[in-house]
This record gives C-alpha cells, sequence and structure tokens, in this order.
C-alpha cells in the first residue's frame, strides 16, 4: 500500500495546523487508498537549512538531516496541511523542501490549506513553485478552508461539514492515483 504522509506545516506557538491534520488524517484513514504517517514540522525541529553540501549530493552531514532524509524517503505521497503567512508559503515548509532534493522526486503532493478570507491559497502557489523544482507534482485537486478559526471549538477540536469532507475525498482519490502513476515512474528508474 502507498504512504501518505500529513505534514503539518506550522512550527508556531499556539498554531492551529494539528487540530486541521487530526480532521484530515481521520479523513485519509476512512478513504482507505493509503497508509497514512503524521509528520509534524515542529517536531522534525529542523533548523535553517545548514548542510555545507548541496542537497542533490545526499552527503548530509547533520543528524536531523538524515533522520528528515528518511522520513521523506518512505513517503510515496504528501499532503502539506498549512497556512500562509504574509501572503507567501511559510518559512518552516520551504526550508524543509529546500533541505532535500531526491527523496521528494516523482512523488504528488496536495494541499489543506488554511487562513482567512484566501483560505491559504496565496501560499499554496507559491508552495508549488518550489516544489516542482526538487520533482514534485503538486496535484490541482485541493482543500481550501476558509475563515478557519470560526470551525474550531474551545477543546481545540476542528469541525468539518459535508462540502469539505467531499473536497478532502475527492483530493484523496485523486492524489492516489498520481502516486500509483508516479510510483511505477520510480520503479522504471532504478
Amino acid at each position: 500500500m502507498l504512504r501518505l504522509q500529513i505534514i503539518i506545516v506550522s512550527t508556531r506557538p499556539g498554531r492551529k495546523g494539528p487540530a486541521v491534520a487530526t480532521w484530515f488524517e481521520q479523513r485519509a484513514r476512512a478513504h482507505g487508498a493509503f497508509e497514512v504517517e503524521v509528520v509534524d514540522l515542529a517536531e522534525v525541529g529542523l533548523p535553517l537549512l545548514d548542510e555545507p553540501e548541496h542537497p542533490r549530493l545526499r552527503k548530509y552531514q547533520h543528524d536531523h538531516t538524515k533522520r528528515w532524509s528518511a522520513i521523506v524517503e518512505r513517503g510515496d505521497a504528501y499532503v502539506f496541511v498549512t497556512p500562509e503567512y504574509n501572503f507567501a508559503a511559510p518559512p518552516s515548509l520551504l526550508n524543509a523542501i529546500d533541505y532535500l532534493y531526491t527523496e521528494w522526486s516523482e512523488k504528488p503532493a496536495a494541499f489543506v490549506s488554511y487562513g482567512g478570507v484566501s483560505a491559504g491559497l496565496r501560499g499554496v502557489q507559491m508552495a508549488k513553485q518550489t516544489l516542482t523544482s526538487v520533482g514534485v507534482m503538486p496535484i490541482v485537486a485541493s482543500v481550501a478552508i476558509p475563515m478557519f478559526a470560526s470551525r474550531i471549538d474551545a477543546d481545540g477540536t476542528f469541525a468539518s461539514d459535508a462540502k469539505l469532507d467531499a473536497a478532502a475525498a475527492a483530493m484523496l482519490t485523486d492524489l492516489a492515483r498520481w502516486a500509483t502513476a508516479l510510483a511505477g515512474m520510480r520503479a522504471g528508474r532504478g
């Protein structure tokens, strides 16, 4: 079975990404197309890129990079649960992408974005450009959650609705098709 990594992007104190990710993880497990793994960039704890060699060489010097490499390597598809910061992709996401190169190659990615009126979509557009430079195929299907804070209750639980659940299911179906096709491409290169 293909492995989907749900990557929680926000790392700052008071973040709401884990609540959104918990909802999406439940949707992904119910969908059934993937083995699901949740990866929290706050727990990964990458400092600002500090490797002396270019990532394509895979001559990693630091344990945090070696751990991050192993995590990304085992994924077949990614869903980034992300806000946008100042109309852009969060620095934690761009830094995490830039740490590696070949581990990302020929794998699909999708987004669950959240924010105010724009639902984080401007940050997603920026992140897609960066992902393509490391060989990731960002798919069109996504889940965009506007005014997301109004969906989180006092206990920190995200409240979905039928529209968001349907968007998640459609995105997961599309992501599974891409993951299957790209797994065949990766198998053919080796």
